[in-house]
């Protein structure tokens, strides 16, 4: 039976709570507007996995310390910036079923609170000299906009072999999970060596997490209606490489063609999607998922067993078990 995120976070409940409560003071500003907005996304807060991933990490590696608590909300707060810019890159109005903070406050308010949740992260950590947690998330940073941009050109081209795949999907997704982990390590004073360690086993996750947010494009999981998303913005991901890889010449060119020209007619996106499954995409993509969980489990043995420890493996079965 698979925990629940209560169950999971019972080793760091009380570090949890009051990070609630500091986070929203780093928020806080005396313009009102920009105030207003900051009480809005907090309101709408998710699963709160990174923040999570942060405490789990140090507690791993010894006693939670007020750092981790910065170390989780330079994050959050840049991870919330991100989130803000992309829905002004999309265009959308809707962020985990709520309205986006563009759909309420217009471009030109989204792009600005961005850059204050960007700038208020920075200046958490130098206010505190710790440079070291400001150079792993700012690394993370870096390479998430990379990820972005080759993901970008790559679909221009639709031209994604596995290698760039993985390589898109480590500085997309993976990169910001080890940047959580790394942090988590550095927060509690952990040396260079644990800190490697840590980052490599949040890069694990990290590629675990986003195989399994391609699965859902599919359909898997009886989540309902296959979606086909990735498809229609001409993502190339694991299940559709692999399955192109194994096709014939013609039938490649074929679903190529669907993809790049036809991407927008529901009809075809089903097309796209049965030519996946028929040709075993959705088993190998899972497959390796469990493989990367396991590289991940192994590194997070060759840490002492205690409850956080336990908590952060629950954790990553979470996160490739969860149905969204």
């Amino acid at each position: 039976m698979t925990l629940s995120i209560k169950d999971i976070q019972a080793p760091i409940a009380d570090e949890m709570k009051a990070f609630e409560h500091k986070f929203r003071q780093f928020m806080k500003s005396d313009v009102m507007l920009l105030d207003q907005i900051m009480n809005y996304i907090v309101r709408r807060k998710g699963k709160q996995l990174r923040p999570m991933f942060v405490f789990l990490s140090a507690g791993v590696c010894g006693p939670i310390t007020e750092s981790s608590y910065r170390g989780a909300s330079f994050i959050e707060l840049l991870h919330t910036a991100t989130l803000v810019h992309d829905d002004v890159v999309d265009d959308s109005n809707y962020r985990r079923g709520f309205f986006s903070v563009n759909a309420l406050w217009k471009n030109k308010i989204a792009v600005l609170v961005g850059d204050y949740l960007l700038s208020r992260g920075l200046l958490l950590s130098v206010e505190h000299q710790e440079f070291e947690l400001l150079k792993i998330v700012s690394t993370a940073m870096r390479e998430i906009s990379e990820g972005e941009l080759l993901q970008i050109e790559k679909a221009r081209r639709l031209d994604i072999n596995e290698e760039v795949y993985y390589e898109i999907i480590r500085q997309k997704t993976a990169s910001l999970i080890a940047s959580c982990c790394a942090v988590g390590a550095c927060s509690v004073g952990s040396d260079a060596d644990t800190i490697k360690r840590m980052h490599a086993f949040g890069e694990k996750v990290g590629i675990a997490f986003q195989i399994k947010d391609d699965l859902f494009d599919y359909g898997e999981d009886e989540i309902g209606k296959p979606l086909g998303i990735d498809i229609k913005e001409k993502k190339m991901t694991l299940p559709l490489i692999y399955a192109l890889n194994k096709a014939s010449w013609l039938e490649k060119r074929k679903m190529i063609n669907i993809i790049r020209n036809e991407s927008h007619k529901p009809d075809k996106v089903l097309e796209v999607i049965a030519f996946v499954k028929n040709s075993g995409g959705l088993i190998y993509a899972q497959e390796v998922m469990e493989r990367y969980v396991e590289e991940a489990r192994a590194l997070l043995h060759e840490f002492a067993e205690s409850a956080h420890r336990t908590a952060l493996e629950h954790l990553v079965q979470y996160t490739i078990e969860r149905s969204k």
